[in-house]
């Protein structure tokens, strides 16, 4: 069975730049109780290191967004994070200024252009379903690329499902390091992030706005699988829930093989000067063929489970 959640979430690794426009905005969920400690689950994601004799990198996957209740930060997580020196993360602190010109840049139409009209009727009459059914008007992302709408779309429903990026692992991670004053260092800018979707062509843009409205109805149940894996620490799992899509190698490609093969490079650099770093990156690139750790131990490096 294919699956789009694989994209969906490297895609949600840009939510924040989403919660800049308007559309999204108004989608975020009212503020819930907190759960009570009975109703909290405990999880134990996956984590790694990658060492030499005096550089230790710990790597571990995120989920961008995550429901109420999930308890991740104890034991050997929370001991990796206490003693790096520096946080790595895929874009550097504070690069969320920037989105909504970003958004504005490269999510965008041409001006005179509409997104609708770039349909042929059977196209714009689903496209149109797709957003009504989440009460959304049909003109709602008439100016945006079709990767904008495709993220976007797939995102509101999720936020109001209880799927908060202010409760993501970044977002955690990010809130402990800053209490830490502790450096945190970015893997990618978020112009690049933004401009890997909008580099695509309209072909595949529009194919992968089609599969995120074909995904709709099974979207929340996909990432439940995602979440409950990666809770659980089942790495194998996780890796075979996030490499079922072949539906579009192109974006495969650039969205998670080249950058975990740069990624890789990064950390075998790294390693030549001391220190303890804790990289946290997408779930998804950090499990299955062509991961990170693939990449790393292609280039002759060993890497460790920890939890």
């Amino acid at each position: 069975m294919t699956t789009v959640a694989t994209k969906l979430m490297s895609a949600l690794a840009l939510v924040s730049a989403l919660l800049g426009a308007p559309v999204a905005a108004q989608q975020q969920p009212a503020s819930q109780p907190e759960l009570a400690e009975s109703a909290r689950q405990e999880a134990n994601p996956a984590l790694w290191k990658v060492s030499d004799a005096d550089t230790t990198i710990y790597l571990f996957g995120t989920i961008h967004l995550l429901p109420k209740g999930i308890d991740w930060y104890h034991g050997k997580v929370e001991s990796a994070f206490e003693q790096a020196d520096e946080l790595v993360t895929e874009i550097p602190e504070g690069a969320e200024a920037e989105a909504p010109a970003l958004v504005v840049r490269l999510g965008m139409l041409p001006s005179g252009e509409s997104l609708r009209t770039q349909m042929d009727a059977d196209e714009r009459t689903k496209y149109e379903a797709a957003l009504a059914g989440q009460g959304l008007p049909a003109e709602a992302f008439d100016r945006y690329q079709p990767w904008f709408a495709a993220v976007t779309l797939a995102t509101i429903p999720l936020m109001r499902e209880g799927f908060d990026p202010s409760r993501g692992v970044e977002a955690e991670l990010a809130e402990r390091n800053r209490k830490l004053a502790r450096p945190r260092v970015g893997l990618e800018t978020l112009d690049f992030q933004l401009g890997l979707f909008a580099g695509f062509s309209h072909t595949v843009q529009k194919q992968y706005l089609f599969e995120v409205i074909d995904s709709l109805p099974q979207l929340k149940g996909e990432i439940d699988k995602m979440v409950d894996a990666w809770a659980s620490g089942n790495a194998i799992a996780l890796a075979e829930l996030m490499n079922a899509d072949e539906s579009s190698p192109e974006l495969i490609e650039a969205l998670i093989v080249n950058r975990n093969k740069t990624w890789s490079a990064w950390i075998r650099q790294r390693l030549d000067r001391p220190g303890t770093v804790f990289l946290a990156v997408g779930a998804g690139h950090l499990g299955g063929a062509g991961s990170v750790q693939d990449q790393l131990e292609k280039a002759g490096l060993k890497v460790e489970r920890v939890q």
